[in-house]
């Protein structure tokens, strides 16, 4: 939509807590989210078990909003989904220059 900025939130975490991500996202102004399973690979990812190397399940949340309240949505899922622990998750925002698609009434104001 034109005369609107958006970001894209993307937040990974470990299996089982991308409802926390998404609950924290909605209770700061986003209206929901996408999750998206994927799993590790990075260095520290990997566990053995019975010799066997396992790598852990992630959910990868997406958090399409207005680029006017991303750094307040952020901020919340940080907090609610204790991602300034270690081994929480990660997340990162990242600015769009198109989308199309959206047809929600609290972006149209």
């Amino acid at each position: 939509m034109e005369g609107i900025a958006y970001d894209l939130i993307v937040t990974i975490v470990n299996k089982g807590r991308a409802e926390k991500v998404m609950e924290a996202a909605k209770k700061a102004g986003a209206e929901g989210g996408t999750i998206l399973h994927g799993r590790g690979s990075g260095v520290h990812e990997k566990a053995k078990l019975f010799g066997i190397v396992i790598e852990p399940e992630k959910e990868i949340v997406l958090t399409l909003i207005p680029s006017d309240i991303s750094q307040v949505v952020l901020e919340n899922i940080l907090k609610e989904a204790d991602l300034n622990k270690p081994n929480k998750g990660i997340a990162f925002v990242l600015s769009l220059d198109k989308v199309a698609g959206i047809n929600h009434d609290y972006l149209r104001k």
